[in-house]
């Protein structure tokens, strides 16, 4: 049955692409011809559920020849060999080259296992990409996930960034990824692949309603949904124009990183409005170093940097994972190793931050 666990029956011969997904990619390749006419493989993240089976399904209509699959074996569960069996059967009737990555999701203080298993199962993608020389990585999300996304940015609030939520294409780590369903509704995908007989695996731990994602999807959406039947358009509008602000302040920052220098100076930071200073902080931070701190950390800091007016003033704070000091008329940061905590991936690489994605995000 559709959305059931495999029971080891045999996948029919390749049935069409969703009519919603195939819509979704094409419009999606139109915006990124680039992806669309180069001739390197294309990656789709294939854990064997509704989404990526749709993506997969998509990709495969339009691009035959340069799609291969990739499925992350994280073994956090006892379905998880099952999953592999169903991805392995459905790859060999439909014709598609599969990799199977096994992982090792660490147990480290301070992080979830849903965060955990998503850092390493990006690490494994991402040295998938590098080793097939991928144009890029395809991502099953759609536009009910940029609604979870959006509404858990809500709830920590979060700043442009978070509220930009999940990008249909970002660069990172030296690899192309994309979402290209992103305007294609979740449910109509289902319903589609059930029409179609399309099996697919559901993971038990979406059941879970102890991590955030789960209990929106499961006690939130529905709600919104029935009240705002547009919202997956109106939320992805919302993300998209906080995508673009977003820009709009990485340019400046840009051109006032310039005028700061780095390591930043104190005097030409106290030279900017306190609203453009912090900016281009944040800015300097994520991009030189990869880290990022919580609003109260950056409201010291700024306050901080206020009153150091004269040279004996000292600035030693806790900064993200790590710690910011003054040295003379500049700011230097080093990470902390007791905030940071190290991170364990896929064959003993350092995990990627994840393009724009949330935690506890059990999907591909």
């Amino acid at each position: 049955m559709p959305g059931s666990t495999p029971t080891g029956a045999s996948p029919t011969p390749r049935p069409s692409a969703p009519e919603a997904a195939a819509a979704a990619l094409a419009a999606w390749a139109q915006r990124h011809p680039d992806l669309d006419r180069a001739g390197d493989p294309l990656l789709v993240a294939y854990s064997g559920g509704a989404d990526s089976t749709a993506l997969l399904l998509a990709t495969l209509t339009r691009w035959p020849q340069r799609v291969r699959a990739v499925h992350v074996h994280h073994g956090l569960q006892a379905a998880a060999d099952a999953f592999e069996q169903h991805v392995r059967a459905c790859c060999a009737a439909w014709g598609v080259p599969l990799e199977t990555v096994r992982v090792q999701v660490p147990r480290t203080p301070g992080r979830s296992p849903e965060e955990a298993a998503r850092a390493a199962r990006y690490a494994a993608l991402r040295d998938a990409a590098h080793r097939h020389g991928a144009a890029a990585v395809l991502l099953g999300h759609h536009a009910l996930d940029q609604i979870e996304t959006v509404l858990l940015a809500l709830t920590r609030g979060a700043g442009l960034p978070g509220l930009a939520a999940m990008p249909e294409r970002a660069e990172r780590d030296g690899v192309t990824w994309g979402r290209p369903l992103l305007a294609a509704d979740g449910r109509v995908l289902r319903a589609q692949l059930a029409a179609a007989g399309v099996t697919w695996v559901d993971d038990p731990t979406n059941a879970d309603l102890h991590p955030v994602r789960n209990r929106l999807r499961h006690a939130v959406v529905p709600a919104l949904l029935a009240a705002f039947p547009q919202a997956p358009q109106t939320f992805a509008r919302s993300a998209r124009h906080a995508a673009s602000a977003q820009s709009l302040l990485t340019a400046l920052a840009r051109d006032d990183g310039r005028a700061i220098g780095d390591p930043p100076r104190l005097s030409a930071l106290r030279a900017l409005p306190p609203a453009r200073a912090l900016n281009a902080l944040r800015h300097w931070l994520r991009e030189r170093h990869g880290a990022q701190a919580s609003d109260a950390q950056w409201r010291a800091l700024m306050q901080q940097i206020d009153a150091a007016r004269t040279r004996g003033h000292r600035i030693e704070l806790r900064l993200g994972p790590g710690r910011i000091r003054r040295t003379g008329d500049v700011l230097t940061w080093e990470p902390d190793p007791a905030l940071s905590g190290a991170t364990t991936t896929a064959a003993g690489s350092t995990a990627p931050t994840p393009p724009r994605s949330c935690p506890a995000e059990s999907k591909s």
